[in-house]
């Protein structure tokens, strides 16, 4: 899987799958993330876990190295405006996504909400903060 288009349909396939499981185990569903936020159903934090626990055996087979990063300035305050959004949204900038795809049309502000965030914190980190865009290519 060297070449460019093996590696762009290894993609297509992984995120159609990814999808695919992801509306049918509810991901897609507020009311499910919002259970989850709110510590009402722990299915959802059980599958992140066994998400990661997959991902983590993945990397180790295909032997993908991480290079050690630094954290810098824009991390922590990126992170809580992450979350925060997700638990008002019911979702993180893919979920959305899937929710459209499944006919939760609401979804769309959301969409919208992502790109317009994503400009205001290009304009405000030009403007005003000037921080490391690491490798997140602010």
């Amino acid at each position: 899987m060297r070449t460019r288009g093996a590696f762009l349909m290894a993609n297509v396939i992984a995120g159609l799958v990814l999808g695919f499981v992801v509306a049918n185990i509810g991901f897609g569903d507020y009311a499910q993330l919002n259970r989850m936020f709110t510590f009402q159903d722990l299915r959802m934090f059980f599958a992140f876990a066994g998400a990661v626990a997959i991902i983590v055996v993945v990397f180790a087979v295909v032997g993908v190295r991480r290079t050690r990063g630094r954290i810098h300035a824009g991390v922590i305050p990126g992170a809580v405006l992450f979350g925060t959004g997700w638990a008002i949204s019911g979702g993180c900038p893919a979920i959305p996504i899937v929710q459209v795809a499944t006919g939760y049309l609401p979804a769309l502000v959301t969409i919208a909400g992502v790109a317009v965030g994503m400009w205001l914190c290009r304009w405000a980190n030009a403007k005003y903060f000037h921080l490391d865009r690491g490798s997140c290519g602010l």
